[in-house]
């Protein structure tokens, strides 16, 4: 097989609809719009979520609590991913982000104490939990807190 051979799968290109090309096209005069009314209009048609009129389902259910905008969003990575590092690493948030273990750092680095850690290292994040902290200790490394 050679690159010019190559084709795309039956049926999976369609060709482009074009309107408004004369009564043998099937799609001539009004263009498969029908006659007048709101959708047969220039720019015609209703706003997303408008019913007619009733009452729109976004309003008529209840509206509940509200959204934190002071909210911090951490990266997180557990004691489990950090087994990859040689044994005593400083593991610090550019460390991570440059071994791609993270992708974006956001507010900060949480630490959390899925999996379990074989070498002591010393970590360097803004927040720990405890069992992160716990497992840290166990295998001889240091938790520092940025």
């Amino acid at each position: 097989m050679r690159i010019n051979d190559l084709r795309p799968a039956p049926g999976s290109r369609h060709e482009r609809k074009r309107v408004g090309r004369g009564i043998g096209s099937g799609l001539g005069k009004t263009s498969g719009r029908g006659h007048k009314g709101q959708k047969a209009r220039t720019g015609g048609g209703v706003r997303p979520g408008f019913e007619g009129g009733q009452m729109p389902l976004q309003r008529r259910l209840p509206k509940r609590g509200f959204t934190n905008i002071f909210k911090k969003e951490y990266a997180l990575i557990n004691v489990g991913d950090l087994n990859r590092f040689e044994p005593g690493t400083e593991v610090t948030p550019e460390l991570l982000l440059q071994s791609k273990v993270i992708k974006k750092l956001k507010d900060g680095l949480r630490v959390l104490g899925e999996g379990e850690l074989t070498r002591p290292l010393t970590v360097k994040a803004h927040h720990f939990s405890q069992t992160a902290l716990e497992k840290i200790q166990a295998a001889g490394g240091k938790a520092e807190v940025i």
